[in-house]
């Protein structure tokens, strides 16, 4: 039988919290039950483990978890609450004698005064806990968690609510979520080495989650940039590969690449195993099935575009044999890249393996065809969650390769179309993402 759990979550890019839930589940290989109700623009849940030492892990490795508590009631006020917690009674027994406790009343969306924290606290008082109140070093910390709907844009005091809250919980602490200061520690804003591209530091942390990053695993960034995703996914013991068209942005201006000057700055670089410059659709890499996860943030033309080698327009004459060559590139377009991108994946990719990036889609346009249309036998979608930008936004999407089968390196034609079901036309969300950009979304009449 599961024992339930009550998870805190951080208030931030909530449609990313049941992916890296089940994510970081399947790393270390347990179940997770979520209940068909969870509602993610809400912080607190309650979720189904079989065992604590899980609720441990999860609290260890997701970055939107602020803390887990060991469940024992919940109500819309406190008549209910009390008689969960009386009905929970065989949880908290067993810390009546001797242990060392604290109680914290939080309220969420509203602060909870302090003459009324002694209120909440004295009415627990039934529980007749005989050991030490010890606010410094408890042995267990008992927490009591009012949740109240957000009043953002109304006009009011500060405790004009109070005590009129939409639900109750209570629990004991098991953890506080030890990854969410890792946002702190990637944050772009003190890297020895960043750009205009780098991804923020939580995204860069969560695409590692949906990567299964872990020691042993080997992953590879194709659009790899600055470097964000490389750090984080090294941090949590994966060795790390990575390629460009571009050497510049790998390597900066001093001597040593930028990348690696980051890499030490986190204590990662023994981990980078190296960095390429090639056009991934003109690989050097000729064995396949050697990735864990590919992972990446592809250029879609609004503060860098996405480039091929090729040239735009037939060059006409011969070039003089005493200057240097520098290959032509073209500017390569957001559905084609896509789709080649899941093509490479399922050639480059172990069976099982992840490739996670980022697909800017204009919000009215899209449709769940756009994802589905990218996929190659051999491929599934995993998770598929949406950053909200309002007009636009930007979707981590995960596919999975469910394949044995060894396939030989892909060819890519920069000239393939979009087909939708049934091999009808279908232009996705995402074809022409930066002139639409540029235009500000404006459908054409």
């Amino acid at each position: 039988m599961k024992d339930q759990y009550l998870f805190i979550f951080a208030q931030a890019h909530d449609d990313f919290r049941v992916p890296e839930l089940y994510s970081v589940a399947e790393l270390y290989g347990f179940d997770l039950v979520i209940p068909e109700d969870f509602d993610v623009a809400r912080p607190f849940a309650v979720l189904e483990l079989e065992k604590e030492e899980h609720a441990r892990l999860l609290a260890r490795r997701c970055v939107l978890i602020r803390s887990v508590y060991e469940f024992y009631a919940r109500g819309s006020n406190y008549e209910e609450l009390h008689v969960g917690n009386r009905a929970a009674r065989p949880k908290w027994e067993k810390y009546i004698p001797d242990t060392s406790f604290k109680f914290v009343v939080n309220g969420y969306n509203q602060s909870v005064p302090q003459h009324r924290q002694k209120q909440v606290i004295e009415h627990f008082s039934y529980m007749d806990f005989l050991g030490k109140i010890d606010m410094k070093t408890p042995e267990i910390i008992l927490g009591c968690f009012e949740e109240y709907r957000d009043t953002t844009g109304s006009i009011r005091q500060k405790h004009d609510d109070d005590g009129n809250f939409r639900e109750v919980f209570f629990g004991r602490l098991v953890e506080e979520g030890s990854a969410r200061p890792l946002v702190g520690k990637f944050n772009v804003k003190k890297r020895a080495y960043f750009g205009n591209t780098s991804m923020e530091a939580e995204v860069s942390l969560l695409m590692a989650n949906q990567t299964l990053a872990a020691p042993g695993k080997l992953i590879y960034d194709p659009f790899v940039g600055t470097g964000s995703m490389l750090y984080t996914a090294a941090h949590f013991g994966a060795l790390v590969f990575g390629s460009d068209i571009d050497g510049r942005q790998m390597r900066g201006k001093e001597s040593r690449p930028g990348i690696i000057r980051a890499a030490i700055q986190y204590g990662v670089q023994q981990r980078v195993l190296d960095l390429c410059t090639f056009d991934v659709t003109h690989n050097p890499l000729r064995c396949g099935g050697i990735f864990d996860a590919i992972v990446t943030d592809p250029p879609y033309g609004v503060r860098a575009g996405a480039k091929r080698l090729g040239r735009k327009k037939r060059r006409i004459g011969s070039r003089p044999d005493d200057q240097p060559y520098i290959p032509p590139t073209k500017p390569y377009e957001l559905s084609a890249l896509a789709r080649d991108l899941v093509l490479l994946a399922r050639y480059l990719l172990k069976p099982q393996g992840r490739l996670v990036f980022f697909l800017p889609t204009v919000t009215e346009e899209y449709q769940e065809i756009d994802i589905q249309m990218m996929l190659c036998d051999g491929m599934e979608v995993a998770a598929n969650s949406l950053q909200d930008f309002g007009a636009w936004g930007r979707r981590l999407v995960t596919i999975r390769r469910t394949t044995t089968f060894n396939y030989s390196s892909p060819t890519f034609d920069a000239d393939g179309g979009d087909l939708g079901v049934n091999g009808e036309e279908h232009a996705p969300a995402h074809r022409d993402f930066r002139e639409k950009y540029f235009q500000g979304f404006k459908r054409e009449l």
